[in-house]
């Protein structure tokens, strides 16, 4: 059943909750914590100020700091002034944040302790930015301490002048296949998404707690810990990053906010929970579920974690350009694992040959295709890019998927990184799957690479539980027990770690790079 209730401006869903549950806990970190009635007073000064600051509306406002409570507060303040908030990855290079700043144009920077020194650099050569907002900084030139704005009522009251419809934020895509693009969302398409998936489906309320250490600048992230959360009035603690002592630690013993009840994450993290969680198990004593998305997550992780800790782990399929989710698996009926679940309710999907461009059969391959109010009105100042993958009201994802006669869909991978041996197709995440079947694997990618006669093959790095002592030949048989022969990969290279996005996503390119 849709939520619609939920799908409401910003402002709107504040000035609610700071009405029904004022001293509700929206965010902590370790360092601070806001209640609903604060998060109504705090984001309605920050946009004030803002504005102040010659902030107009469609300005951008860039976010570019560590995990934390700020960032969520900065997320529903910039909307209010009428703004677009921008987020960029706070472990990002150089180049990538200098790109981000100029590709969006934004006015101003909010940032901490640990960023200031780039962002100082990067402000003396652009005159066009306003101000410097520091998190645990002071006041001095066009640099602004966060502290003192929220300390200080603002001249003006906020715009709230955003609607549904209006582009609210503006997060770029991971750059996996190339530069990276702002992707425009919407506060409808983002609330419906809560509406749609995460208040129906997995049940998440004003009662649930959840425990995220999902990096902020993240659209799975943002749609589900900052907009999920304030959407429905739940509470939730934000860690600056991830590790498995860390998260077990807030789940055994909770916090002012409460006991944890839901476990949002990424395949990586379920991955080294199952892997390093020791013999205690989770020691959880309210969670309820934990959630994976951002990257597929592997059957065998999958059907081993809930065996292991008995909590149901859903797994769904989204990008930022559907404001995350497409489909989610359901907690209640069957399941299928390794499947990505179903679309959900009033989301139209379809999967087509991306050659022909005819509806595929199930069981058949095709390109996933999606249409519904969650879809992005388009790439920032990229209207050819826009065309090229909103077509006829469709929005084209690039990634390719197979439907079995039940509807659930499973990924198998990027158009662009399928591997084409000797003229037949070879899906990476097939072949990943099979490597981590085998006890003696602890993370495993695989990429294409040329070969004078087959065209490509199959190159697979991985990481080993014991360094110094994989038995490839052992390893390679595993697999074959899974694929046939020709999806094998030609050479197994053993590395520390496989480099990924900040949601779990493989950077394929990088690991060419070494070959």
């Amino acid at each position: 059943m849709l939520h619609t209730e939920l799908i409401r401006t910003v402002p709107e869903i504040l000035d609610g909750h700071a009405r029904l549950r004022q001293d509700t806990v929206a965010f902590v970190d370790d360092e601070r914590a806001v209640t609903y009635g604060e998060l109504a007073t705090t984001t309605a000064r920050l946009a004030g100020h803002l504005q102040a600051l010659g902030v107009e509306r469609g300005d951008r406002v860039l976010l570019y700091l560590d995990n934390r409570v700020e960032v969520a507060e900065s997320y529903l303040a910039i909307p209010r002034a009428g703004a677009i908030a921008v987020c960029a990855n706070p472990g990002a290079a150089t180049a990538e944040v200098t790109h981000i700043l100029d590709d969006s144009g934004s006015r101003v920077v909010v940032t901490d302790a640990a960023h200031l020194d780039l962002v100082r650099s990067l402000a003396a050569e652009r005159d066009g930015l306003l101000a410097v907002i520091v998190v645990g900084g002071g006041s001095a030139g066009r640099e602004i301490a966060y502290a003192d704005l929220l300390g200080a009522p603002s001249v003006q009251d906020p715009r709230d002048c955003l609607e549904l419809d209006d582009v609210a934020w503006m997060l770029y895509t991971s750059g996996t296949t190339g530069r990276p693009k702002g992707v425009y969302l919407t506060q409808r398409g983002c609330f419906w998404v809560v509406a749609a998936c995460w208040a129906p489906i997995a049940g998440i309320g004003p009662g649930d707690v959840l425990l995220s250490a999902l990096p902020l600048f993240h659209s799975y992230a943002l749609v589900l810990c900052v907009l999920g959360v304030a959407a429905v009035g739940a509470s939730e603690r934000i860690l600056p990053r991830f590790s498995v002592q860390d998260v077990q630690a807030r789940l055994r013993h909770g916090g002012p906010e409460g006991d944890v009840t839901v476990l949002p994450g990424v395949p990586t993290m379920f991955h080294y929970l199952l892997d390093r969680g020791g013999p205690d198990g989770l020691g959880a004593p309210a969670l309820r579920m934990c959630i994976s998305a951002g990257a597929i997550l592997p059957a065998a992780v999958n059907e081993g974690f809930e065996k292991a800790f008995e909590v149901p782990l859903l797994d769904g399929y989204g990008i930022t350009e559907t404001s995350t989710m497409v489909t989610m698996n359901w907690p209640t009926g069957s399941r299928v694992m390794g499947s990505c679940g179903l679309p959900l309710p009033g989301l139209s999907v379809r999967l087509v040959d991306p050659a022909g461009g005819r509806d595929v059969l199930p069981g058949e391959e095709g390109e996933l295709c999606v249409q519904g109010p969650n879809v992005t009105p388009g790439y920032h100042n990229l209207p050819e890019a826009s065309a090229a993958v909103l077509v006829d009201g469709w929005y084209r994802t690039g990634d390719l998927a197979r439907r079995d006669e039940n509807g659930y869909l499973r990924i198998s991978g990027r158009t662009k990184e399928l591997i084409i041996r000797g003229g037949e197709n070879i899906y990476p995440a097939e072949v990943e799957d099979a490597l981590l079947a085998s006890d003696e694997i602890r993370d495993a990618a695989v990429v294409g690479v040329p070969h004078d006669h087959l065209g490509e093959v199959a190159v697979a790095f991985v990481v080993p539980r014991d360094p110094g002592t994989l038995d490839h030949d052992a390893v390679l048989a595993c697999a074959r027990e899974r694929l046939s022969s020709f999806k094998l990969p030609e050479r197994l290279i053993e590395v520390e770690q496989i480099p990924r996005t900040g949601s779990g996503k493989i950077l394929r390119f990088q690991l060419q790079q070494r070959l």
